[in-house]
């Protein structure tokens, strides 16, 4: 029973896939902006933590190696030294620009998949150029007769 829904469940989805409805093409869009702006957001949160391991790392360069520093490890203060910790820092800040340039390329991959999706269903944003909208408006009209998809979309 369980083979036999899924397999119909998998065939509407195939069906729904080659014309989705106006709803289901702004739903899509909208989350595909929201995936981009959620890597964004974490890009800005790891070039703070950058920031902030620079800061430090700068500091702890100008001090005694054999000085006590306290360092936070999954909330637990612990001390060390300062030649213990320095490395630990810049392994860390090293990771970290790993991991931006990872979503900086993830950013530019899904923008190139909004830009895809939004000239293949012809959504328009709100705000966007004047002479762009009325050429896509007048474009939208002529379509209208014979297209039924999700073409000429507007999204705010």
């Amino acid at each position: 029973m369980a083979a036999n829904s899924s397999n119909s469940t998998s065939g509407k989805s195939g069906a729904k896939q080659s014309t989705p409805s106006a709803e289901q093409v702004v739903a899509t869009f909208q989350r595909m902006r929201q995936e981009q702006r959620s890597m964004a957001s974490k890009a800005a949160e790891f070039e703070m933590e950058i920031n902030e391991h620079s800061l430090v790392i700068d500091t702890l360069k100008e001090v005694d190696p054999s000085r006590k520093c306290f360092r936070l490890v999954g909330g637990v203060l612990v001390e060390r030294t300062v030649k213990e910790v320095l490395p630990a820092l810049e392994n860390n800040k090293e990771q970290i620009s790993k991991i931006v340039e990872t979503l900086n390329t993830q950013m530019q991959v899904k923008g190139r998949e909004l830009t895809e999706y939004r000239e293949r269903y012809n959504i328009r944003l709100v705000g966007e150029d004047d002479k762009q909208g009325k050429a896509d408006a007048s474009q939208a009209k002529d379509s209208e007769g014979g297209s039924k998809g999700g073409a000429g979309v507007l999204v705010s």
